[in-house]
């Protein structure tokens, strides 16, 4: 079990690290796979509050060498370095970068009954240099998606029963969630629905399929149905391929009934006014999915910018993309095993 606290657009997950153990930060990701957190010495690192993790003073810290698993598992993004340990350059589709050592050491997180899970020999980017734009708040990221490096892959071998849930409170809330493993991840005594994971690659990410919104009486339909959305704890906004997103602006816009303002701001593509005279009803908006419908209030679909309401929703034809604005207040259950992801709606900060 982790805490998970909500800061700026992602969320932090804390965890241990190294002998004696270290406390660390780390953006919570399920839509990548590597741990990494920024290590002595650093070059060309952004700026965090704490000290940076020092390899040399933990005496269960390892360098994995260029011939092992992990290594491998990196695929393109490593190179033979000095005494044959295992270099690698990874990046991200938002242009952050890290670079450094593929490494293991013992990672310790809480348990639900109140103690420590260590997990020793645990694999990790041991980052040297590190190109993002991230908070001092943050460390490191930890990958949760679905590939051989990531948190969840690595804890499987263990004794996590194939699941994981996480719960995302509001951004701007004083209070935490938490993030869940194992038998401590399953639901209980709420109204649960469920969609398969579709097997698509890269399996890094988990695809799901959407087969289309509604909003009042009107509804697009996805055409491609077939793993066309990932869904993602480390993406703030919902992307959509231009088609569906131009009908769903469009039904938002009618159901609002007055003018947006024009030329929004950064990637937003619909804002209003906040201060505006005119009521601003924003419809609830139902995803339906393979078997689920999600029923989103305006809390999961719009988000104050400034004195803008601005829908976090935005067209993108690379790859469409569930985030974390619309998983706010749900209980979020992954179980590998039966390959399905679970909904419940609920109040993040009581579970």
């Amino acid at each position: 079990m982790s805490v998970l606290t909500p800061h700026e657009a992602d969320y932090l997950m804390e965890f241990h690290i190294g002998s004696p153990k270290r406390k660390i930060l780390a953006i919570a990701d399920t839509g990548s796979d590597l741990i990494w957190i920024q290590c002595h010495p650093c070059v060309g690192c952004y700026l965090q509050d704490e000290p940076l993790f020092e390899p040399t003073k933990s005496t269960t810290y390892k360098k994995l060498l260029y011939e092992t698993y992990y290594c491998y598992a990196l695929g393109t993004v490593k190179r033979r370095g000095y005494l044959d340990c295992c270099k690698y350059n990874f990046s991200y589709l938002s242009g952050m970068y890290t670079l450094g050592v593929l490494s293991s050491d013992t990672v310790y997180l809480d348990s639900i009954n109140g103690g420590v899970a260590s997990f020793p020999k645990l694999a990790f980017g041991c980052g040297h240099q590190n190109h993002a734009n991230f908070n001092s708040r943050v460390q490191g990221v930890v990958g949760l998606g679905g590939g051989l490096l990531s948190l969840i892959s690595q804890l499987i071998k263990t004794k996590i029963e194939h699941k994981f849930s996480y719960c995302l409170v509001p951004r701007g809330a004083t209070t935490t969630s938490k993030l869940r493993f194992g038998s401590g991840a399953t639901m209980k005594g709420t109204i649960v629905v469920s969609t398969p994971l579709v097997d698509e690659r890269p399996r890094t990410f988990y695809f799901l399929n959407l087969l289309g919104i509604t909003i009042g009486n009107e509804t697009i339909y996805e055409s491609q149905n077939r793993g066309n959305i990932i869904i993602d704890s480390g993406t703030t906004l919902t992307m959509l391929n231009s088609n569906m997103y131009n009908g769903v602006e469009a039904m938002v816009q009618k159901a609002i009934g007055i003018s947006p303002i024009p030329n929004p701001p950064l990637k937003f593509r619909l804002c209003y006014r906040t201060n505006s005279s005119v009521n601003i009803n924003i419809p609830e908006m139902i995803f339906h999915f393979n078997g689920a419908k999600l029923h989103l209030p305006s809390t999961n679909t719009f988000m104050i910018y400034q004195d803008l309401y601005c829908m976090a929703i935005v067209s993108n034809d690379e790859l469409s993309i569930f985030g974390n604005v619309a998983q706010v207040n749900f209980q979020v259950e992954f179980n590998l095993q039966k390959r399905e992801v679970s909904f419940a709606s609920v109040n993040c900060s009581t579970v």
